[in-house]
């Protein structure tokens, strides 16, 4: 299965796609824009956060702190948009403003945002200030490494992990397992946090590459649905080896 077909994507609009959560939002953002571009698609990443720098392999145009040469953007390629590159070697992010005001343009098929920061850990609770979604977005992913099944809910595993004890009931040090995280899906405070009604919500469990993670991604995809939560799709799936485990699919 290809990583356009988790989102439903159909060719027939141009959209706004915000990637929010961790554990695989730059390299799904990546591996997408790869498959757009391959259909021929003008396609944007952007952020409204941060993310590292990309390598050249990645996009055919990037701008930085500069106006966009609209005749430069062609069919088939991806352009990396980034107000500035920090002293970390991060692109810094556009305000989601300034994202809106590129999608009126209507110059792009598809614009990519990451608009949720983890640094680089599996798991987080987000901010006061976070995610920051652009208006315009028709879908969010969110976003949960499952390798951090398992793991002790501190600082090391969890981005935020105070505020992901708040959220799910929990205490520091304690393991995260499925209940957990399904607590995390599903709390108006939690991984969806800020997103619109309006918009269309998938729930991405990633680096799902075992026989163990296969089954609490599976328990986890049914508390969710028993649940009632409004969710799109429930994907579990191993991103960088684009190895697909199962998308349970709401009636669009």
């Amino acid at each position: 299965m290809k990583i356009h077909e988790l989102f439903d994507i159909k060719f027939t609009k141009k959209e706004i796609i915000s990637f929010v959560g961790a554990g695989g939002k730059t390299t799904s953002v990546f591996k997408l824009a790869k498959e757009l571009k391959n259909r021929n698609k003008k396609v944007l990443v952007t952020t409204s956060t941060a993310i590292y720098y990309p390598n050249e392999g990645d996009y055919d145009e990037l701008i930085v702190n500069d106006s966009i040469n609209i005749d430069r953007i062609k069919e088939g390629s991806i352009t990396v948009i980034g107000r500035e590159v920090s002293k970390e070697n991060k692109l810094l992010g556009l305000s989601k403003q300034s994202i809106d005001e590129i999608y009126n343009l209507k110059v792009f098929d598809y614009i990519l945002v990451e608009a949720d920061g983890s640094k680089r850990k599996s798991i987080k609770s987000p901010a006061d200030h976070e995610p920051v979604i652009p208006i315009n977005t028709d879908k969010v992913v969110g976003v949960i490494g499952l390798d951090c099944i398992g793991k002790k809910i501190n600082e090391e595993n969890v981005h935020r992990p105070e505020l992901f004890c708040n959220i799910t009931n929990s205490k520091m040090e304690e393991m995260i397992d499925e209940d957990k995280i399904f607590k995390l899906i599903i709390n108006e405070k939690g991984l969806f946090k800020d997103t619109s009604k309006e918009c269309k919500k998938y729930v991405l469990l990633n680096k799902v590459e075992c026989e163990e993670r296969k089954k609490i991604a599976s328990r986890i995809k049914e508390l969710v649905i028993k649940s009632k939560f409004e969710v799109i799709g429930i994907i579990a799936c191993s991103i960088i080896n684009k190895n697909i485990v199962f998308k349970w699919s709401d009636k669009i």
